[in-house]
């Protein structure tokens, strides 16, 4: 059976603070000074305080590119006909394709107006960004929502989300903290480690898309297709479909990132 949790993190005051919110909370402290680690390393590609300085453009992106993803990939027609709907965001929807498009988006600028080298900052920020995806993943999982497929016998761990329905199902909020969160943590952080990839720009930015785009897309087997979609094209979902230009785009990054001038050594003083 779900463990029933409430929603609601705790009340300061008149403020409500839900567990959706606080995970993106604590994703933004525990993932900022590692940002700043991965910025100081050679070869320099800004200080650490451009990490500080870009917190703001990235909430915005998120915020932005996630509500208006999920407004154009998922639920088109009901926005048409209810467009004030779209800035109610306290009743959920968010895309995580539509956020990173934002934050992609908000990165430029910010690289532009630093006259910053786009690629090159990017992967100091990405091999971050799993840690709010676990977090967020978790709390999806609290809140019960993004549910998964019906379990057959053999998954012992299935539970009863009561909003569903009587039938065990996967906990694919889960599946998705450990393969988009932990594990695709860890390889990025490994990664970013080696100094010859560091110095290749827009590597560690496509490791990050494929990367995701193989774990969503395997995840989304076990995950319940949005009600309003269902499948498309036979049993794939739209998760899946928009994989598919992720991965792609991910993998171009990744051997392009080889042609490109490598980054030069700091020189020591």
């Amino acid at each position: 059976m779900f463990p029933a949790i409430d929603p609601i993190a705790f009340h300061l005051g008149p403020l409500v603070v839900r567990w959706y919110a606080l995970a993106y909370i604590v994703a933004f402290i525990m993932a900022l000074p590692v940002a700043r680690l991965l910025m100081a390393l050679p070869p320099k590609v800004a200080d650490r305080e451009a990490v500080d300085d870009f917190l703001f453009y990235a909430v915005l992106g998120v915020l932005f590119g996630g509500r208006l993803g999920y407004v154009l990939f998922y639920r088109p027609l009901f926005f048409l006909h209810h467009p004030l709907e779209i800035v109610q965001t306290w009743k959920g929807g968010m895309s995580f394709h539509g956020g990173a498009l934002g934050v992609i988006i908000a990165m430029a600028i910010f690289a532009w107006r630093r006259q910053l080298s786009f690629l090159a900052f990017a992967d100091r920020i990405v091999p971050v960004v799993p840690v709010g995806l676990a977090l967020g993943r978790c709390a999806n999982f609290i809140n019960g929502e993004l549910w998964g497929r019906p379990a057959g016998p053999g998954v012992p761990w299935a539970m009863v989300f009561p909003a569903v329905g009587p039938e065990p199902r996967h906990p694919s909020e889960l599946y998705e903290a450990l393969t988009e969160g932990v594990l695709l943590l860890i390889v990025m952080l490994l990664t970013a480690g080696k100094i010859s990839i560091r110095q290749r720009p827009g590597f560690l930015s496509g490791l990050f898309l494929f990367g995701y785009a193989c774990a969503r897309a395997f995840c989304e087997l076990f995950r319940e297709p949005d009600a309003n979609i269902g499948f498309l094209a036979g049993h794939i979902t739209m998760g899946q479909l928009l994989c598919i230009p992720m991965a792609l785009f991910g993998l171009w990054l990744m051997s392009s990132s080889f042609k490109r001038t490598p980054l030069a050594l700091d020189e020591p003083s």
